[in-house]
């Protein structure tokens, strides 16, 4: 039992090292490699160049899938330029097995304890991001040789002869479960490790090694298509296509077994390098075969995913899914995009609220009602997106804008429903009585409503650029539109003095309204808080010192008796 537990430790180890490794490429590489994936469109062979030299760096074809997916789905690139990315990314994942099939073990130590030391004593995102790729990879080097020590008592087991008996006779089923443990693992270069340190210690023969790596090849393509599938039918296809592939593969590799494993043995005769040369030769094969005949499979890909009748629904997010991508930046920068259409839409029913009040139109009122639902779907989507995201280990620039775009899209959230359930029942109100503005407060209603309108523009251009001196001045509008407020208020009443019917008959509706565009104003500019709060010019209270001698405010005196 002891020695089971031990070697399921060992896998565990050897999964989260991948992990890190995997997580620390793209967070300290990942925008350039995202660039270099979408400047490959020219032609199929610089596209495969491209997602080799990628996936080289980056270790994940399934990352390299979801972001060749996304690329295609806005269509930055072709189909068939993505299918040549994957045959690629295939080849690129296969360079940390030849490495680890090398005897360098003795590295895991070094790697850790730089790793750990570049780690703690930086604060650089970028250098932490490649420290933890030096700590993963000293990691998985840890948990081979543990793998290793604790898996030789196993060659005397009979239960574990029992397991692995079934599939040494049966091929195909050794396929099967390879493939099972890669999907639930989320990682074919740590299964594929695996299996070459279980052939080293000669736990498993070499055909059976085989026949797990052709499984795990098959596995790493299932991930892959089980993450993409909320994408749109072009995206879907990188992922279908590269299934198809691989499934032709391993079906022609499983029948070719007996031949093959004579020739593979001119390459190097230890087990471990015999299995990283069968892992690197099927990817190969199947580049060599497959490349040419990349316009067939596309046609296949367009069959097997036909494109869907459009039906426009603005509620559905555009730049986000149910799966976050995992590299933090990514996934950030795709939900400030959702975060932004959400805003526009937001704004939208802004522009629109005054129109309903000028024109009594008891439709166009409906209409900006029904999008305050769509502003509600995306505020969800957003933050369960957001949420999703916090699990992973983020740093503290990424945690901070996370927070960010979760406050700024709760704002606009508020702002939506300000509109729908307060500004249009006032207008319906209006509707309803026939009311009519005078002509004086139809004008200062008009006049504040559009520089509300103006301070949302303003606070989208704020949220997405951060700009310092932009959320100064978002900020000392908000003072100006609270004084202006005050000013128009003290207007109304005026008119209401001098006996004006009109202002008599809608001061309520007047007055509310100039409320809520003022509680509309308070949320649109709270986007600036976080921006100057950083750079260090927000007072830690808006109370005046006690502590004056002097106060613009005297406290009230207690009473004397009179002498």
């Amino acid at each position: 039992m002891e020695t089971i537990i031990n070697l399921l430790g060992g896998v565990a180890l050897l999964l989260w090292g991948a992990r890190m490794v995997r997580t620390g490429f793209g967070r300290a590489f990942g925008s350039a490699l995202r660039r270099g994936l979408s400047m490959s469109a020219r032609n199929r062979f610089t596209a495969f160049l491209s997602g080799l030299g990628v996936t080289t760096v980056l270790q994940s074809s399934t990352a390299t899938a979801i972001i060749t997916a996304g690329f295609v789905s806005r269509g930055l690139l072709t189909v068939l330029a993505g299918l040549a990315i994957m045959l690629g990314a295939d080849i690129g994942t296969t360079a940390v097995v030849q490495l680890f099939s090398l005897d360098i073990r003795w590295l895991s130590p070094l790697l850790i304890v730089a790793g750990v030391a570049i780690f703690l004593s930086s604060e650089s995102s970028k250098r932490r991001s490649i420290a933890r790729t030096a700590i993963g990879l000293g990691l998985m080097l840890l948990s081979l040789k543990l793998i290793v020590a604790v898996s030789a008592p196993l060659r005397s087991s009979e239960i574990f002869s029992v397991l692995i008996g079934p599939m040494t006779d049966e091929p195909l089923l050794a396929i099967v479960v390879a493939a099972l443990i890669t999907w639930l693992s989320h990682s074919s270069v740590a299964i594929v490790l695996l299996i070459m340190s279980l052939a080293a210690t000669q736990l498993v023969s070499l055909q059976l090694a085989m026949a797990l790596v052709l499984g795990a090849n098959l596995g790493s393509g299932l991930i892959a298509f089980a993450m993409t599938l909320g994408t749109p039918p072009a995206g879907r296809r990188i992922a279908v296509g590269n299934l198809a592939m691989r499934v032709a593969g391993v079906l022609a590799f499983a029948f070719a077994l007996p031949w093959l494993q004579p020739w593979l043995g001119l390459a190097g005769s230890e087990p471990a390098r015999y299995v990283a040369n069968f892992h690197t030769g099927f990817n190969l094969a199947l580049a060599l075969f497959f490349l040419p005949i990349l316009p067939l499979v596309v046609k296949l890909t367009e069959k097997l995913c036909p494109d869907e009748i459009v039906t426009d629904d603005p509620g559905q997010p555009r730049y986000i899914d149910s799966n976050p991508v995992d590299a933090p930046s990514v996934a950030l920068a795709n939900a400030a995009r959702e975060t932004l259409r959400m805003g526009d839409l937001t704004r939208s029913m802004l522009a629109r609220s005054m129109e309903v009040f000028e024109r009594d139109d008891p439709v166009l009122m409906k209409e900006v009602e029904k999008q305050d639902n769509v502003v509600d779907q995306l505020h969800e989507a957003i933050k369960l997106y957001i949420t999703r995201l916090g699990r992973e280990e983020l740093d503290k620039d990424e945690s901070q804008r996370g927070v960010e775009i979760l406050s700024f899209t709760t704002n606009l959230e508020h702002v939506g429903d300000i509109i729908d359930k307060n500004l249009m029942e006032l207008a319906a109100k209006k509707i309803k009585r026939k009311a009519l503005f005078s002509e004086t407060g139809l004008r200062e209603l008009r006049d504040f409503h559009e520089r509300v309108v103006a301070n949302m523009d303003t606070a989208l251009n704020v949220f997405m650029t951060g700009d310092l001196e932009m959320a100064r001045g978002l900020l000392r509008e908000k003072t100006t539109m609270r004084d202006l407020e005050l000013t128009l208020v003290e207007s109304h009443y005026n008119r209401v003095g001098a006996g004006r019917a009109d202002s008599i008959e809608t001061s309520s509706l007047h007055l509310d309204v100039l409320r809520d565009l003022k509680r509309i104003n308070s949320h649109i500019t709270a986007v600036a808080y976080p921006i100057l709060e950083e750079a260090g010019e927000l007072a830690d209270s808006r109370l005046r010192d006690t502590s004056e001698k002097e106060s613009t405010v005297p406290l009230a005196q207690p009473l004397r008796p009179e002498s």
